[in-house]
């Protein structure tokens, strides 16, 4: 059984009941024993909301607790092994949220729950 890994918007959309995950990614997001999602969408989220591109219900920091709790997630730190991981990471993807997301599936042998077809150039396993 593959062990799953959030990314941002995955988590954004899951929130709202699903967005651009599809019905069959979404019953593999139900029935997993665990589901992990990245420290850095905490930041991300509270980036993009300080910055008025996403809203929220809530604060950020309330928001993404509860979401968490909600849906059964487990958060993985960023560490200082996840951080160094991702600037030796090609260039294929620019973002630094997304690069701490990828170097964190390469470490824990995740599968990334995203839409974005870069992330599956870095050899990572992908669901969208």
């Amino acid at each position: 059984m593959n062990n799953f890994l959030l990314d941002t918007c995955s988590l954004i959309w899951l929130s709202r009941g699903g967005g651009k995950l599809t019905k069959d990614t979404l019953q593999l997001v139900d029935n997993a024993q665990i589901v992990f999602v990245s420290s850095i969408s905490a930041f991300e989220i509270a980036h993009k909301y300080a910055k008025g591109g996403i809203g929220l219900p809530c604060d950020p920091d309330k928001w993404y607790i509860e979401v968490l709790e909600f849906h059964d997630l487990t958060e993985i730190p960023v560490d200082s092994k996840i951080a160094i991981s991702s600037t030796k990471l090609p260039y294929i993807h620019k973002d630094p949220c997304d690069r701490f997301i990828i170097a964190t599936a390469m470490q824990r042998n995740l599968t990334i729950i995203t839409a974005d077809d870069r992330f599956s150039e870095y050899g990572v396993q992908t669901l969208r």
